[in-house]
């Protein structure tokens, strides 16, 4: 799409800018508010080599003006909000690894906490009605022990990632309370899709089984089996996002299927997709393990059931279901979670 000026006196439908469209969730979010019908405006460090692998995926890259906009870089952040003047901000951007902010901890803090404070600062000097969505974690708990998580529960993080998330979290509700601000987190638990790209234990799993099955691969290296996550489908999630951006008052929000499973369940039912006893195939590898992590991570979401009236449509069953189904698919085509693009858009599940 040419990218110009848009002026503000033209009766348009409802503008919103995602920060960070390049990956997983920026994707289905973009889809989600395509179909809805809003003019969506998306943002990357350099526009020009942005990864719009899942906008295509989608079907959707066409949809999307995708704008340079650096986080850290408040006038950068200014000019954005100025020129695009969007309804809703959804900020997925910043470093996405627990596992890398232990070795770049100075980035993950900056590019997370920062980029949060440009937004919203810039936001309260347009003086525009922006209503803003921040994306949280569930990492910001910590080890949640036999207790689900909720909203009240305290944060605990265990690595730089969740420190510069619970950063983020306080500087949302600060600007809230302080200038109110339409501004929310939606502090998101595990959720996953196809989209995943390789370096996510999910999609490692996931295709890792199907190489094995295919004789590509002869096993299957990871980490800590007895870690327990709660693992959703990510267009439920992207929807719960947007609720929370239509509500008369903004506040945060534990967005979670309510059950937790292990890692070794993961694995057990992805390798038996595709006929095989992952006890055969996997080796732990205990160099894999990070510095400090969490064994269990538990959500519970009733807040958003009653509040919201959202509830995951999917549990971590079809989760694994899924994916394994579009790893087939892609197989001879192009690998789930590369850069190349498949020959046909992936079929998703509405939400």
């Amino acid at each position: 799409m040419s990218q110009h000026p848009v002026s503000s006196s033209e009766p348009r439908p409802r503008r919103a800018l995602i920060c960070g469209i390049g990956g997983q969730d920026g994707a289905f979010l973009a889809a989600l508010l395509h179909q809805k019908g809003y003019e969506v405006f998306g943002t990357s460090r350099d526009s020009a080599s942005c990864n719009r692998d899942g906008l295509r995926r989608l079907g959707i890259e066409h949809e999307v003006q995708v704008l340079s906009m650096a986080t850290n870089d408040f006038r950068s952040v200014m000019m954005t909000l100025s020129r695009v003047a969007p309804d809703e901000v959804y900020n997925l951007a910043g470093q996405t690894s627990v596992g890398l902010s232990f070795e770049q901890p100075v980035e993950t803090i900056e590019s997370i906490s920062i980029g949060v404070l440009n937004l919203l600062e810039a936001i309260r000097f347009t003086g525009l009605p922006i209503r803003f969505y921040n994306a949280g974690s569930s990492e910001c708990f910590g080890d949640t022990g036999d207790a689900a998580a909720n909203e009240d529960t305290p944060f605990r993080p265990r690595s730089p990632y969740a420190v510069a998330k619970v950063c983020a979290h306080n500087l949302v509700n600060n600007y809230r309370e302080a200038y109110n601000l339409h501004a929310c987190t939606g502090i998101l638990f595990n959720h996953e899709s196809a989209l995943r790209p390789r370096r996510f234990v999910t999609q490692k799993i996931v295709m890792g089984a199907r190489d094995i099955a295919a004789g590509r691969l002869k096993q299957l290296t990871l980490g800590n089996l007895d870690i327990e996550r709660d693992w959703g489908w990510a267009p439920d999630y992207v929807e719960a996002m947007w609720l929370m951006l239509q509500q008369a008052r903004p506040q945060d929000f534990v967005i979670a299927t309510g059950r937790t499973v292990s890692l070794a369940y993961f694995v057990e039912r992805a390798f038996a997709q595709f006929g095989l006893d992952w006890r055969q195939h996997v080796r732990v590898d205990h160099s894999l393990l990070r510095p400090s992590d969490i064994r269990r991570g538990a959500g519970d979401p009733s807040r958003a059931v009653q509040q919201l009236q959202w509830a995951a449509r999917h549990d971590v069953d079809h989760v694994i279901a899924d994916m394994c189904r579009a790893a087939r698919a892609a197989d001879g085509t192009a690998a789930v979670g590369s850069d190349r693009p498949m020959k046909k858009p992936l079929h998703v599940e509405a939400a």
